[in-house]
């Protein structure tokens, strides 16, 4: 039986499409990951800055003092400056 339309297109093709379909799964994958570094990772991975600089600087103490960054004296003392600093005194 001579060869048809499609039977001429199957040949050669092989496992292509496999290689294809991998293809476009990992370019999906990178994608994601790019938004989601872009967007979600941020807070993660340097974003905090953006927040902390609309933040008091009793906030920022307190989030120190929750990071262990300080302790419980300096953040006492660090806050009377701050009081002090805003009375003028």
């Amino acid at each position: 039986m001579p060869y048809g339309y499609h039977d001429q297109m199957d040949h050669g093709w092989g496992g292509g499409w496999i290689a294809m379909l991998v293809m476009m799964v990992l370019l999906i994958m990178v994608v994601i990951a790019v938004v989601w570094l872009l967007v979600g990772g941020s807070r993660r991975f340097g974003g905090g800055e953006a927040h902390s600089a609309r933040a008091t600087p009793e906030q920022i103490l307190a989030e120190r003092l929750a990071r262990g960054e300080i302790d419980p004296d300096e953040y006492r003392a660090r806050v009377a400056a701050l009081t002090e600093h805003k009375t003028g005194a």
